[in-house]
């Protein structure tokens, strides 16, 4: 298959840690390694770009701490794309959107985040969240009306798209995938030693602390369970994670953000992935564990309701639950051994290769 030229906007990049981030740099390393060419736009920042990498001006925004907006331009470098993927309908997706106007280029838009998520971000008060809420719905429908396909990273997220957004655009299901080859069972004595964790069960989780994901239900659970929990990440949240944990009986490290390298020890090291969050588009973070060997206990919500497979990769509790979540932490301690040989057998089906595979797909019937 001739691979077509891509120029991918987002909003969302490096420094910036989240699965938006890691996703568009697995698929381009993907993309480069089959001989195709994908070019990053993205909000400058103090990360320093590598080749095919095209920052624009940006501001920090005021109500989400580590995000920037980019001032919404083109560079002349990617003029020559042939395919156009926005990763965000905000700032650089409308960027996106004008370069493919310009040229009639073919518009895919990937669904990342519902932008309804950062309502409480920006409201006060529960009637103005809800009018934000609306207005973001309103906004994302508009947005991906224009486009000519639109990527969903799995079937409940999908559905969210057609259903509540109710775009008339054509849905598909693209998995973010997961890179297994980095992602796999690895020695964790020096990990452990290093952040100084004992030889008991652990609990945790990675990823950035956004009020959005409930983590304190992870420390509300945990009072009571002979379990150690691990965080790994940053955000709005944390000092409200912090707090919430120096007030339970339960011990807790807070690592911060760790170094790319070190999130597969991270991921091995525990017994179970804690995943609470109610609002997740696919919740790559299970995925990765799951290639890691971990089996994970989150919620039946969002996207985690088909990511997690019950009783196989692991164990999922109704949403605001904080019983029924304690339950289901024990259940996948007491099923460690039987639910990661699981996690294991099902690496390559998770494999960031048959995503890639999927997306060049779309490319080809979009051009």
């Amino acid at each position: 298959m001739d691979l077509p030229r891509v120029a991918a906007f987002t909003d969302s990049y490096l420094p910036t840690h989240n699965g938006v981030t890691y996703t568009i740099q697995t698929w381009r390393d993907r993309w480069h390694r089959r001989g195709g060419r994908m070019d990053v736009v993205y909000p400058g920042s103090d990360h320093e770009p590598a080749e095919g990498e095209y920052p624009v001006s940006s501001l920090p925004f005021p109500f989400y701490e580590g995000f920037r907006v980019g001032v919404p331009g083109v560079p002349e470098a990617v003029d020559s794309a042939e395919v156009v993927h926005a990763h965000s309908p905000f700032s650089l997706g409308l960027a996106g959107l004008r370069l493919a106007r310009k040229h009639d280029l073919p518009m895919v838009a990937s669904y990342h985040t519902p932008t309804s998520e950062y309502a409480e971000y920006l409201a006060f008060t529960r009637p103005i969240e809800r009018a934000v809420e609306r207005s973001a719905e309103e906004y994302e429908r508009r947005f991906l009306d224009r486009t000519d396909v639109v990527v969903a990273p799995s079937e409940r997220t999908a559905d969210h798209v057609r259903d509540t957004v109710g775009t008339t655009t054509t849905v598909e299901v693209v998995s973010n995938g997961v890179d297994v080859d980095f992602f796999r069972p690895v020695e964790t004595e020096r990990f452990r030693d290093r952040h100084d964790l004992s030889d008991g069960p652990l609990v945790g989780y990675t990823g950035r602390h956004g009020y959005e994901k409930n983590l304190t239900a992870i420390v509300e659970a945990a009072d009571g369970l002979d379990v150690t929990l691990v965080f790994s990440g940053d955000g709005p949240a944390r000092g409200d994670l912090e707090r919430a944990a120096a007030e339970a009986d339960v011990e807790a490290h807070f690592l911060g953000w760790l170094d790319r390298e070190e999130l597969p020890s991270f991921y091995t090291a525990l017994d179970v992935f804690a995943f609470p969050s109610p609002v997740e588009t696919q919740g790559i973070a299970a995925l990765e564990a799951n290639a890691c060997g971990t089996p994970v206990a989150g919620v039946a919500s969002a996207a985690l309701a088909d990511t997690i497979d019950q009783g196989e990769t692991g164990y999922k509790a109704p949403p605001e639950d904080v019983a029924a979540f304690r339950d289901v932490i024990a259940r996948t301690l007491a099923e460690r051994d039987r639910l990661g040989e699981e996690c294991l057998a099902r690496r390559s089906a998770i494999s960031v290769e048959h995503s890639v595979d999927r997306l060049a797909g779309v490319y080809d019937r979009v051009r």
